[in-house]
């Protein structure tokens, strides 16, 4: 069954408040990345579904839940960034964006930094688009050394029916996130 969990203390963090490390940034000024948003949503989710990770031994991610975001993908709410080494896909998120939310559902790295670089870039193009929030769900050291820190559910909430009084940007990113880009990650 899928479960349904509402973690207190909540993992959050503002846009503005990134601040990406002097070795990521070298890292990304050494590597050869190309970034997208909404262009390949199906195949990250399956890479966040079966890119082994540290300390775990399977994944959350069913073939029903890979099917149900990737029609949240089709409405326009599930968005997705990309990093790509050449035409091979190395890194990447997948999240939901509901009002002036964004909710953080899962990543992959298959190269050092390629997540990380991903997180940097969904960073600036939601403090470009308004995006009052990311939501990090549970508290875990890597999204900690990202600048994410967690918050009471009572302050969680009152964050988040907040943000969804706005309205949902529906639709793909891809074009915005290519003007977003043009301005750097810096």
């Amino acid at each position: 069954p899928i479960m349904w969990w509402s973690p207190n203390p909540r993992m959050v963090i503002r846009p503005e408040e990134f601040r990406p490390s002097r070795s990521l940034r070298r890292s990304f000024k050494r590597a050869n990345f190309r970034l997208s948003m909404d262009e390949a949503f199906p195949d990250v989710v399956r890479a966040c579904a079966t890119v082994p990770r540290h300390g775990q031994d399977g994944t959350w991610i069913t073939d029903d839940m890979i099917e149900s975001y990737c029609r949240l993908h089709e409405r326009g709410v599930g968005h997705s960034l990309e990093v790509w080494d050449g035409n091979f896909l190395v890194g990447g998120m997948y999240g939901l964006s509901l009002g002036k939310c964004f909710f953080g559902e899962s990543m992959f790295s298959k190269q050092t930094d390629a997540s990380k670089l991903a997180f940097w870039a969904l960073m600036r193009h939601a403090e470009r688009s308004g995006i009052e929030f990311v939501d990090c769900q549970l508290h875990n050291p890597h999204l900690e050394s990202l600048g994410a820190y967690t918050i009471p559910r009572a302050e969680y909430l009152q964050w988040l029916y907040r943000a969804l009084e706005s309205d949902t940007r529906q639709g793909s990113w891809s074009a915005d996130f290519q003007i977003s880009l043009t301005h750097g990650l810096d």
